[in-house]
């Protein structure tokens, strides 16, 4: 009789464990845990999100509580209404192929996903150094899948756009970048250094392997065209760069944004017409002042504007570094900031901020901090 109370009492134990942890949460509160189905925090950083078939799907860096290197890959989670996630597991594992690109201990970052129409695939790019490399690789990664949930079948890595100029680089531009010499140029921040890498100095010296390819996003605009946008030059130049028909290669233009301005962690997104990108400074995990970019073309010209965070502590971007933007299902103007507060200790545990983008009477994007919010409250749906 004893043994059976002990057992009852076990059985009930574990039932209501469970279900502490598959309470259903109400509210997206940003800064802090954000627990799963299961009750654990959600462990994809530096991730994207995608909608497909009546629920998202948030793909990020399956992040070791110890350490900076990649030992599992890429994390899925899935969601019909944006606040309560369920772990579905490794979309993309690491290998255990000696040698292999993402062999265990590489670094993988930044992963996006985009389901391609023509071909009904799921694309994968993501920010790929070699094991025991550091961040001397600089290449993106492409892997592909029939289902948003994975598994992911890597295909290869590179640097984008081997032996390829920009596409607004005239002939002159081009044999004046060629001139440039890094041994000319030890001395970084001169005024004369800061003008040779607006000319192309390591533009140039790239050109024949590809142009480094470090933090990065993924955008897909109105007419299906995909387009690659990543930190290229040392960190110092973003690119931006048009994907092939099938997502999986480059059409070879491309073109440089704010040379020599330092930007990472591009996000981008389309409103009324205009691209607004917010992109971070380059201090490593600390954060930063945000920094914010339009254009009425992809293609530029691209005007910098003033960081869009207002409030206490904008000027470190509300200790974040933003890593995706997605716009609400079923909105005009439901769009959500997505961001790490990044905790270099323990990357596991980095918080996820996730903050609504308002907008100014002309338009212009401002991101104000939350304690917490809804998207039902905020945009009248989850979906």
């Amino acid at each position: 009789m004893k043994l059976k109370r002990i057992l009852i009492f076990c059985v009930w134990g574990l039932v209501m464990a469970a279900s502490v942890g598959a309470q259903s949460l109400e509210r997206i509160t940003p800064g802090k845990e954000w627990p799963d189905r299961k009750g654990e925090h959600i462990n994809a950083h530096g991730g994207g999100l995608l909608f497909h078939e009546g629920k998202y799907y948030w793909y990020g860096e399956n992040r070791p509580a110890r350490g900076f290197t990649t030992e599992v890959g890429v994390e899925v989670y899935s969601s019909s209404d944006l606040m309560n996630w369920e772990d579905e597991g490794v979309a993309l594992a690491v290998s255990e192929e000696a040698g292999h690109d993402i062999e265990r201990g590489c670094i993988m970052e930044r992963p996006k996903v985009v389901r391609n129409p023509k071909t009904g695939k799921f694309v994968m790019l993501f920010h790929l150094e070699l094991k025991e490399k550091g961040y001397a690789a600089a290449r993106v990664g492409f892997a592909e899948s029939d289902s948003p949930v994975g598994p992911f079948r890597f295909i290869r890595s590179l640097r984008p756009n081997a032996g390829k100029w920009p596409t607004d680089f005239s002939r002159r531009d081009i044999r004046k970048a060629k001139k440039l010499k890094e041994a000319d140029y030890k001395e970084w921040w001169t005024p004369e250094w800061r003008e040779a890498i607006r000319e192309g100095l390591l533009l140039a010296r790239d050109v024949p392997g590809g142009q480094m390819s470090r933090d990065m996003t993924v955008y897909v605009d109105d007419d299906g065209k995909a387009y690659h946008i990543y930190s290229a030059e040392e960190n110092l130049t973003l690119n931006l760069a048009e994907l092939t028909d099938d997502y999986l290669d480059y059409t070879g233009r491309y073109v440089r944004i704010a040379p020599g301005g330092q930007n990472e962690a591009p996000t981008i997104f389309k409103h009324d017409g205009v691209y607004w990108m917010i992109t971070s400074g380059c201090t490593g995990w600390a954060p930063n002042e945000a920094r914010m970019f339009k254009a009425a073309s992809l293609w530029g010209p691209w005007e910098q504007l003033p960081s869009p965070f207002v409030g206490k502590d904008a000027k470190k971007s509300f200790h974040t570094q933003g890593t995706y933007i997605f716009k609400v299902e079923g909105t005009e103007d439901g769009f959500v900031f997505m961001a790490d507060r990044w905790n270099p200790q323990s990357l596991k545990n980095s918080r996820h901020i996730w903050l609504p983008i308002d907008f100014e009477a002309d338009g212009t994007p401002v991101i104000r901090w939350v304690d917490s919010w809804s998207p039902v409250e905020r945009f009248g749906t989850g979906l």
